[in-house]
């Protein structure tokens, strides 16, 4: 019977808890979008970033120091050109 004593306040206390951090989680917009996320990981990030004016300047003028970068993605008709 001591141990309810005990028990139950702490039991309460938890659920305060439970419900400020979820109060808190409503307000700041948590659960405003639950499947964006999950569909921009599955969309293709191919986008490059813009290069900076060192490296435009150097187009302009004709050269690049570093050979032309080969995609590291595999070739999907590889396995049709092998048959």
């Amino acid at each position: 019977m001591e141990t309810l004593y005990l028990l139950i306040p702490i039991s309460v206390v938890l659920v305060f808890l439970i419900a400020i951090a979820f109060w808190w989680s409503l307000r700041n917009g948590q659960f405003d979008d639950l499947e964006g996320p999950a569909y921009r990981i599955l969309m293709d990030d191919d986008h490059s970033s813009a290069p900076s004016s060192q490296a435009s300047e150097k187009v302009a003028e004709g050269g690049t120091d570093a050979p032309p970068r080969e995609s590291s993605r595999p070739d999907p008709t590889a396995n049709l050109r092998d048959s």
